[in-house]
C-alpha cells in the first residue's frame, strides 16, 4: 500500500472537492480519501496492484483540474 498526496490547482469551491472525491473513490484500490480544499491537496491510500497515481492524476486532469505534484510513500 502507498500513501499518496497530490497538490491540486483549480479548485474554486466546495463542490469541486466533492467531484474530485467521488471520481477518486470510484477507482478500485483507493481508500481513505481526503480532499483538503484550503490547502489544495488530495490525500489517499492506494493499492499499487490495482491502480497507480498516473491513473488518478489523469482522471483529475480530465475534470479540468491541474495536478502540480505527486508524492508517494510506502506504508
Amino acid at each position: 500500500m502507498k500513501k499518496v498526496m497530490m497538490k491540486l490547482d483549480g479548485m474554486t469551491c466546495p463542490s469541486c472537492l466533492t467531484k474530485i472525491e467521488k471520481a477518486v473513490e470510484e477507482t478500485p484500490g483507493i481508500d481513505d480519501i481526503k480532499v483538503l480544499f484550503n490547502a489544495g491537496k488530495l490525500k489517499f491510500v492506494m493499492d499499487p496492484t490495482k491502480t497507480n497515481s498516473d491513473e488518478i492524476k489523469s482522471a483529475i486532469e480530465k475534470m479540468g483540474y491541474e495536478v502540480k505534484g505527486v508524492k508517494e510513500k510506502d506504508i
